[in-house]
């Protein structure tokens, strides 16, 4: 596995953002992902920034880490075509460095411009159509499109990177992996489910496609103060033990504060590394590696807690996941 940082843009402002790219790179991570949100899951992380705005200073701050986000949802904030639009420029100043992560997103951040929630199927139906477009017009060309839940109308991306930029999409289950393996370069996941990358491979030759790059994300809080660790833990990530089908459709911070009402901090220690050792996250790699992921994202929970994490990271961390899986 290689493994990479993750730009928590709900937990860092847009300036702290760009800077912990490039002391990420600097510590030696393979590579960066970011997040895209137009909200925080809770009141505590505090931030959301427009992360393509962070993206594109960060293509400037750093030059060997690849970049990824993690994920834009393509179905209602944000036009497909715009995406494909946003995501060549991304390449082009990155140098071919960039891929393009999507996913059905959540209520959360899509419900801001007013139209509703779809159902997950409908969603998928959306995200479908969403991946055709942009990869239509990665293509190159113009494209016209007429579906059921968008219209293109003679659109073209006059920069385009000589790399046809590669596509990711977030899957949860056989019906996404059935979908979208065989038009994506990559597979998303936020679990650790052998299932998941077994079925996305066998789709793919199905259709004379070779295996793909498989990326996951897993949360740690490092702090030289395992209490404190825990703490903070709770604090800014207890929403996560929820679950995608449960976080899909919250719509807001308030939201994720009452169903997260009674979660405890030692609940979310079970779950989440916490603390100055390097052992406990190692371990919870490990689940990641058998189940066949090749890149692993790591978050430190705690925007204002990441320096001294990106010198464990280096001295420590590093060193220790590449050893046990590769590198």
């Amino acid at each position: 596995m290689r493994f990479g940082y993750t730009l928590m843009t709900e937990q860092a402002g847009p300036r702290e953002l760009v800077r912990h790219a490039a002391a990420a790179e600097q510590a030696g991570f393979a590579f960066e992902v970011c997040s895209d949100h137009y909200s925080p899951w809770l009141d505590e992380q505090g931030h959301a920034p427009y992360a393509w705005s962070v993206l594109g200073a960060v293509t400037q701050v750093t030059g060997r880490v690849e970049l990824l986000t993690f994920v834009t949802c393509p179905i209602m904030r944000y036009h497909p075509a715009v995406v494909a639009q946003k995501a060549a420029t991304i390449s082009l100043l990155s140098g071919d460095r960039f891929t393009l992560g999507l996913g059905a997103g959540e209520n959360l951040n899509e419900h801001v411009v007013g139209r509703g929630w779809p159902p997950v199927n409908v969603r998928h139906e959306m995200l479908g159509e969403a991946v055709a477009i942009i990869g239509d017009l990665f293509d190159g060309g113009y494209v016209n499109y007429s579906g059921q839940h968008y219209r293109v109308d003679s659109a073209k991306l006059w920069d385009l990177p000589e790399r046809r930029t590669p596509i990711g999409v977030a899957v949860s289950g056989k019906q996404s992996v059935a979908k979208f393996a065989p038009v994506a370069d990559a597979l998303i996941a936020t679990e650790p489910k052998p299932e998941l990358c077994r079925a996305w491979d066998e789709e793919r030759a199905q259709v004379g496609q070779d295996t793909s790059r498989k990326y996951a994300q897993l949360p740690v809080c490092w702090d030289p103060d395992p209490e404190a660790a825990k703490q903070r833990a709770h604090e800014q990530f207890r929403w996560f033990g929820g679950g995608w089908k449960v976080n899909a459709e919250l719509p807001g911070t308030s939201g994720f504060a009452g169903a997260t009402q009674f979660v405890t901090p030692d609940e979310v220690a079970q779950s989440i590394p916490c603390g100055p050792d390097v052992e406990p996250i190692v371990k919870s790699a490990q689940a990641f590696a058998e189940a066949g992921f090749t890149d692993l994202a790591l978050v430190q929970i705690g925007g204002d807690h990441q320096d001294g994490f990106f010198e464990f990271a280096s001295a420590e961390l590093l060193p220790a996941l590449t050893e046990a899986y590769g590198g």
